[in-house]
This record gives structure tokens, C-alpha cells and sequence, in this order.
């Protein structure tokens, strides 16, 4: 009980796992969050060129992972705001050890991208391709479960990670539901070609800017 109070932490002991572990659903919320957050400013940059909301945003992300790897997850604004959001949710278990690896990575690349764009105020290619990895882990993270720096974290430990989402990390048998067919395949491929050939065909349609439906009724009735 003492443990679970402790303000310096990282992970929560849970009956019948013999690690400290974290719920995936409310990682997988923050995850989300944060990727939301990111995205939009990135856009922000690409579409107006404004720096403001990036900026906002780096800072946010990187307090908030330094909160989860130095301090405790519990307190992390974008976990606190996760649980909230799944709380009627099943909690699913994983493991924090390999989890604390990844957000050290998004401690680096946080740490760096705050350097490089607030203190130095700059910007260039390296900081652009920090973003794009960073949206990467996020998105992979909220939307597949597929946390890609515990995957690298098997890389470098001998150890075995132990409950990883999805049990990854066990080798497994994959029942039907689960394998893909080569119809399901061609299927794929089919629909890629699909919108290559769409694009291709319509793109000086779909170039045109929209104009609005009642444009025509608005000004007879403005006569």
C-alpha cells in the first residue's frame, strides 16, 4: 500500500503481476491527445507558417514526459485526461519498465526539438524529421497499439519485456480471424491502385475550388 502513494514512481502494482505495470487504454488515450495536439501545429507551420502553437505544443509534450519518466505517471496532464476519458473502460496491463524506455526516447527527441526550436529559435530540416518521428510513435501508439519504442527496447535488453499490448511480446498462434487472405491482399492492393488512378484522373476536378450551393438562390432573392 505504501508503494502506491510514493510520489516518486513509475508503474502501479497490480494482484497477479509480478512487475509494475500501466494501463495500455489510457496510455493509448494520451497518446492520442498528444498526437491531436502535435498534428494540428504542425499543419499550423506547413499551411500558415506560424510557430506560435508548435512551440506551445513542444513545451507541453516535454513537461509531460519528463513528469512520466522522472517524477510519476500519475501525474502526467495528458494520462490524467486519458484515464478520464477510458475510465469506464477494462483496464489492460502492460508492462512499465519497456514503456519507461519509450518515453525516455520521446525525452530526447522533446529535449532536443525545445532546444533547437525555442532557446535557439530555429528551424530546419532535422527539426522537421524530429516532428514527423515523433507523430509517428504517437500515431502508432493511439491508433495501432504498436508501441514502436518498446520494440526497441527489446533490442537492447536481453531480458524479455514482459506484458506487452497485444501480448506481442508472447509467440503466439494466429487464429483465423486474425490471418489475411491473398484475395484480402489483391483486395489492398487494388484499392491503393484505385486511388493512385483516382487522383490521377481527377485531379484537375478536384483541383477546382468548391463554390457555395445557395450562391445562385442568395442573390435572386437579394434582386
Amino acid at each position: 500500500m505504501e508503494n502506491k502513494y510514493k510520489i516518486i514512481r513509475f508503474g502501479e502494482d497490480v494482484e497477479g503481476y509480478n512487475t509494475t505495470v500501466l494501463n495500455e487504454r489510457e496510455v493509448r488515450a494520451a497518446a492520442g491527445i498528444l498526437f491531436l495536439l502535435m498534428f494540428i501545429s504542425v499543419l499550423n507551420v506547413l499551411f500558415k507558417g506560424d510557430f506560435v502553437l508548435l512551440k506551445y505544443a513542444i513545451t507541453f509534450f516535454l513537461t509531460d514526459m519528463l513528469i512520466r519518466v522522472f517524477i510519476n505517471p500519475r501525474f502526467s496532464a495528458s494520462l490524467i485526461l486519458g484515464r478520464l476519458i477510458v475510465s469506464r473502460q477494462v483496464p489492460e496491463y502492460i508492462g512499465a519498465v519497456q514503456k519507461r524506455f519509450a518515453w525516455i526516447i520521446g525525452v530526447v527527441i522533446g529535449t532536443a526539438m525545445f532546444i533547437l526550436m525555442i532557446v535557439v529559435n530555429s528551424y530546419s530540416p532535422i527539426t522537421g524529421i524530429m516532428c514527423f518521428i515523433c507523430l509517428i510513435f504517437l500515431f502508432f501508439e493511439s491508433s495501432f497499439g504498436i508501441c514502436i519504442g518498446c520494440k526497441v527496447y527489446s533490442w537492447f535488453q536481453k531480458e524479455k519485456a514482459m506484458y506487452c499490448p497485444g501480448e506481442v511480446c508472447e509467440i503466439t498462434k494466429r487464429v483465423a480471424i486474425q490471418k489475411t487472405s491473398r484475395t484480402q491482399i489483391l483486395i489492398l492492393i487494388g484499392f491503393i491502385a484505385f486511388i493512385f488512378l483516382t487522383v490521377w484522373l481527377f485531379k484537375d476536378d478536384f483541383s477546382k475550388k468548391p463554390e457555395y450551393l445557395f450562391a445562385n438562390f442568395t442573390t435572386i432573392h437579394s434582386k
